[in-house]
């Protein structure tokens, strides 16, 4: 009994943060607890060739300097307002509006910072899960700067690493508008776009993109064949589908305008935790990309040859 005894008392719980990280006095422990991980982010590596998101500047160079560049100088023609509102550092969650069978929004703002700012920063996109049923391209939207949009993953790239984040409050029902409802924005979700920035403390860039509806209009939604394929929308555009898979990137050439809000700061820690608050600035931020949006459509003299 008394060497069972013995037997129990030598046995000792080890504590994973103390074993990994060192005694809990250290200021890397008491931040880790604190929940600031910055700290413990992996330096710069010069060799590597993706970052921790799977983002690989080969391959999004590579696209950026041919399918990105003809689209953004040459055939979208895009005109940029106010990218200076787009900070030169730190986390900022940029919000747009979102069209198109297969938006092409996304890559013609992240562009517009590339070319336009005086800092050029690489942006984060934010996408839903379903795209990772889509053998291929699950595995190369990664590659191009897309993460998925969770929470976590937000908050990360927002204020542990400070970087540009774009989302789509409107998600996949933006991209599944039909062309009779061209630039009505729908619901902006229940605000957790705004929470993710208050959370953050970092300030939201709204963002207006006029030209996306026109260049990849939906015209209509088949739903017997998207139960039949198995995608999760089925639409009818002037390309699709009669060319088949390329008829998704049959966009037509519209002139693009891409404008950049002034910034919405949040600098009190906590502001999450009002939820009527939240709910407010998400109608708010909705309220002045529509209104934006309604007067670029109004002044724009051509679709195609823009302002």
């Amino acid at each position: 009994m008394a060497t069972e005894e013995r037997r129990r008392s030598s046995l000792r719980v080890e504590d994973p943060a103390r074993e990994d990280f060192g005694d809990p006095a250290d200021s890397e422990l008491a931040a880790r607890r604190a929940g600031d991980m910055r700290p413990f982010l992996p330096g710069i590596e010069p060799e590597r060739r993706l970052n921790d998101w799977g983002r690989s500047e080969r391959i999004e160079g590579a696209f950026d300097r041919t399918l990105y560049e003809w689209f953004y100088r040459y055939w979208f023609r895009c005109e940029v307002e106010g990218v200076e509102n787009v900070p030169a550092e730190g986390g900022a969650l940029l919000v747009s509006n979102h069209s198109g069978a297969l938006p092409p929004d996304a890559p013609m703002i992240g562009k517009a910072i590339r070319e336009e700012h005086s800092h050029p920063r690489p942006l984060n996109i934010t996408v839903e899960h379903f795209f990772k049923g889509y053998p291929g391209f699950s595995m190369l939207i990664p590659k191009l700067g897309c993460v998925a949009a969770h929470p976590d993953n937000v908050q990360r790239l927002l204020y542990d690493e400070g970087q540009l984040v774009l989302v789509f409050p409107e998600g996949r029902k933006g991209s599944e508008k039909l062309y009779k409802n061209r630039y009505k924005l729908r619901r902006f979700g229940r605000g957790g776009f705004v929470e993710a920035a208050m959370r953050a403390q970092v300030p939201i860039v709204p963002v207006c993109v006029v030209g996306a509806e026109e260049a990849a209009p939906v015209f209509a939604q088949v739903g017997l064949a998207k139960r039949l394929t198995g995608l999760i929308y089925f639409p009818i555009t002037p390309t699709f589908p009669h060319l088949g898979a390329l008829g998704m990137l049959g966009y037509l050439p519209a002139k693009f305008k891409i404008r950049f809000l002034e910034p919405i700061e949040f600098d009190s820690e906590g502001m999450h935790e009002d939820k009527s608050l939240v709910q407010t600035v998400a109608h708010e931020v909705r309220a002045r990309i529509q209104e934006n949006l309604f007067e670029m459509v109004r002044t724009r003299k051509s679709v195609w040859f823009g302002w």
